[in-house]
């Protein structure tokens, strides 16, 4: 089963919380209670979307963490891959020479395709339309069929 981390599933629930009030600089007590993810969690959260350049931090009395860029430039890809590194669904599928089968694979086109598929969708979303609470053009974006290659 492809499943997110509980972390880069969190880590889209703050996002997507600081989104919806991009005009505020938000404190980690503030995304917690608002989002009811554990403190510590977002403390972690916060240090990597930071690192990461899709939150800035400010020092200060008024100081907490807003949007580093605004929400429409950010997907859903921006902060998966922030948390768990570049997509991969196979071994082969994101770096070349990680499996050990790979060069007499006859399915590994088919899973880069896959691979390549799944990245899209993720990069089509915005974190401007996850904070909307929807995405109302994605099913006319994922494509419905992916022409496999035939071993």
């Amino acid at each position: 089963m492809l499943k997110l981390s509980k972390l880069a599933d969190y880590a889209t629930v703050l996002m997507t919380a600081a989104a919806r009030e991009p005009a505020r600089t938000l404190t980690g007590q503030e995304l917690a209670e608002r989002t009811h993810v554990p403190l510590p969690t977002v403390a972690k959260l916060l240090k990597v979307l930071t690192r990461a350049k899709l939150l800035e931090s400010l020092r200060g009395a008024r100081g907490g963490y807003r949007l580093a860029r605004p929400a429409e430039k950010i997907s859903v890809a921006d902060i998966i891959k922030a948390l768990e590194g570049p997509l991969a669904v196979t071994a082969c599928s994101g770096h070349h020479g990680e499996c050990s089968i790979e060069t007499n694979c006859a399915t590994r086109a088919n899973w880069r395709l896959i691979n390549s598929a799944i990245r899209q969708a993720l990069e089509a979303v915005t974190l401007a339309q996850m904070a909307q609470g929807g995405v109302p053009s994605a099913r006319a974006k994922t494509p419905r069929e992916f022409p496999l290659i035939r071993a």
